[in-house]
């Protein structure tokens, strides 16, 4: 409390007297600070990473060393704002109910369209699209299935998986590498992709009850 009465700058005011046989009014609070809005800088990546996938997916159908080093540029592109966009909205508090919904659909957008034309020009076998792509699937719709019940949090295998697609699609769509590569960095992204999606499974479904009620416990 300063000279004279006053409360600090920022302290809580207390409540306000009330004359007698009536009850005391309760201090005026502070309005709440208004939410990030739609427009920054983490969705606008997000929004990015989505406008490169149909030029990624042009590129690599064009044929010819020069347009697949192209799509190999563009992927690496889309796949840094992939990790700049989260790390962005939770260092600067730019977290909105639209990047949490686009910036899952732009990864699986990116990753399903790079297996789904790499099958379909006969480089890449059409169960491992399948495969992963259905895991991927999976997963989202059980992540929608717990929401009520809680948010099952990322491990480091989910991290682990989606390294190693990143760069075993890299593999098959930059030219040069030897084709052995390419198959066992894409094994073992499949091998970590399957059991990543069952860890996720086993712990959807473990997943607590969030508690209802009175009884004082979190939300």
């Amino acid at each position: 409390m300063l000279p004279g009465g006053e409360p600090p700058h920022g302290a809580a005011r207390p409540a306000q007297p009330a004359p007698p046989g009536q009850p005391a009014q309760p201090a005026p609070s502070r309005p709440a600070l208004p939410g990030p809005g739609l427009v920054n800088a983490a969705n606008a990546l997000t929004v990015l990473r989505l406008a490169l996938v149909p030029v990624f997916i042009a590129c690599l159908l064009a044929g010819g060393t020069g347009w697949r080093v192209a799509a190999f540029a563009v992927f690496a592109v889309a796949s840094v704002t992939d990790l700049l966009d989260g790390r962005l909205a939770r260092s600067r508090g730019l977290i909105t109910d639209f990047g949490k919904i686009a910036d899952p659909i732009a990864d699986k957008a990116l990753t399903g369209a790079a297996l789904v034309t790499l099958s379909a020009l006969g480089e890449l076998a059409w169960w491992v699209t399948v495969v992963i792509l259905a895991r991927e699937i999976s997963v989202t719709l059980l992540r929608f299935w717990v929401i009520r019940r809680g948010v099952i949090a990322a491990s480091r295998g989910g991290k682990l998986k989606t390294l190693l697609q990143v760069v075993a699609i890299a593999l098959y769509v930059l030219p040069g590498p030897p084709a052995v590569v390419r198959e066992v960095v894409m094994a073992a992204a499949v091998a970590v992709t399957v059991v990543t999606g069952i860890d996720y499974g086993v712990r959807g479904v473990a997943l607590p009850p969030r508690p209802t009620g009175g009884g004082g416990g979190p939300p």
